[in-house]
């Protein structure tokens, strides 16, 4: 495997379980989020994240996220794979989430924000 000197983490990096896999790798070209009417993150520094069957997550960079759009809410979280995510909130919906300290074999997602594509205007990534 090679290591990405950009993001630090290995491409094509595994986790997860034989039953449950988990796999991060650079996110390619620009993300960008769009809610609102606004852009609200833009990253050439993404990553992807697929896990097991679900849809691949998009996990932008928080200096690349406007955060001053968002409010941190209440709502907390535990994943076996991947540890306690915290959330954000717009307009009082929650609309992201963040692993602050994910377990290790997901650490390359700390400092990272998802966005649930049906609460978000738009995920873009190219």
């Amino acid at each position: 495997m090679t290591t990405i000197a950009k993001t630090g983490i290995t491409a094509g990096a595994t986790a997860g379980t034989a039953d449950h896999p988990i796999r991060i790798e650079p996110a390619p070209g620009t993300v960008r989020v769009l809610l609102g009417g606004a852009t609200v993150a833009d990253s050439s520094r993404a990553l992807i994240l697929r896990e097991s069957t679900y849809p691949p997550v998009f996990y932008v960079p928080r200096a690349d996220v406007s955060l001053d759009r968002l409010a941190p809410s209440g709502t907390r979280t535990h994943c076996p794979y991947k540890g306690d995510a915290s959330y954000f909130a717009h307009d009082g919906r929650d609309v992201a989430w963040s692993y602050e300290t994910p377990f290790a074999p997901v650490a390359a997602i700390a400092g990272h924000v998802a966005f649930y594509p049906d609460r978000v205007d738009d995920i873009s990534a190219g």
